[in-house]
This record gives C-alpha cells, structure tokens and sequence, in this order.
C-alpha cells in the first residue's frame, strides 16, 4: 500500500489557479503528508479531439486512480459564469464509478477558486464545487475566522475556501493575505487527512 497523500486537482488557465495549488500544497506538506499536484486538459471545440496524456509542461494530467487513492482533496478552478471551469467539470462528471464504490466517503476536502474581479463569483463558485464532493460523502473542510487572514483580507479569501482577486486581465500575482489563507487551508486538509487516514 502506498503512502498516504492529498491530492491538489485543479484547471488553471492564465496561472492563478496553479499559483495558488503550489501554496496549498506547501502547507498540505508542512502538516506532514505528502501533496500530488495535478490538473486536467482543456476541452476541445473540435469534436474528437483528444489531448496527448502527459501534458508538454507543468504538473500530470489526473486519473482516476489519483482520485480513487487519496486520503484528502483539494479542488481549485478558477471562476465561470459563477461556477467552476468546464474541464475541470468534465472531469468531475466522470467519476461516477468512485460514487458507486463509495471510494471518497469520508475524506476530508477543500476548494478554491479564483476570478477578475471582487465580486466575480468567488463564493459561489466554492460553494457549486462542494456538491458534488457532498455527493462522494466527502468531509468539507473551509477556512476558520480563526485564520486573522480571514477577517482583514481586502482581496480574495473566504469561509468557504481560499480565493483570489487576479485582476481584469488575470495578471495580479497573489498578496501576502491570499498566499497565507492558501497556506492555511492546505495546512488544515492534511491535518485533517492524517487524522481521518489513521
């Protein structure tokens, strides 16, 4: 049996998303269990198109088995339309054999999420991405307002998950505040991980 990680599944399209799922899994790691990043391929407009299954750059696609295996999940997307990001939807609406095995029940998870502007459905879009880990009897995990980040932040962060404020053209790098709320969260899941993995 391998050793046991979180998994860190995320859609990043102008590199918020993976900025923040390298922060996330710092703190995921400093609780003491391993961190697995990986992302999923963008959807083709072409009809049959298929991606090449290891990307040219950046962290492995996500299999199944990555999913099935973990002992915690953090699911990041940036926001659309006030829900998560297609590809990432696509992949989570592939995973219905998990549900049938009942592979995710009770495993701690978490979500993130990013948008251009302030009130670009942030919240929202957290809160679209719990369902169907609900519905995999997974154990959401937020952020507490013991986090002082929480209260003071002028830019991204909520309850419900890490968020990030990236600006109209998707280029502000995330502040300290945002950074230290990704921190942790990830910190939080993979406590949580080992208690429920033990």
């Amino acid at each position: 049996m391998s050793d046991p990680y979180v998994l860190v599944l995320y859609y990043s399209r102008h590199g918020a998303i993976r900025a923040m799922a390298g922060q996330i899994a710092h703190g995921i790691e400093q609780s003491g269990i391993e961190a697995r990043l990986r992302t999923v391929p963008a959807i083709s407009a072409n009809c049959e198109a298929t991606e090449d299954s290891i990307p040219a750059t950046g962290d492995l696609y996500c299999t199944e088995e990555d999913l099935k295996n973990c002992s915690g999940l953090a699911l990041g997307s940036p926001t659309r339309f006030g829900n998560m990001a297609a590809p990432l939807k696509y992949f989570i609406d592939s995973t219905s054999s998990l549900w049938l095995s009942g592979s995710l029940i009770d495993k701690p998870a978490a979500v993130f999420s990013s948008s251009s502007s302030l009130h670009g459905g942030q919240e929202s879009t957290l809160l679209t991405m719990m369902l169907p880990l609900l519905h995999h009897g997974m154990v959401i995990c937020g952020l507490p307002y013991s986090e002082p980040e929480l209260i003071h932040t002028q830019s991204g962060g909520t309850p419900y998950g890490a968020t990030h404020l990236a600006g109209q053209h998707s280029d502000q790098p995330l502040d300290d505040t945002e950074a230290a709320l990704c921190l942790a969260q990830g910190k939080r899941l993979g406590r949580l991980a080992l208690q429920l993995h033990d």
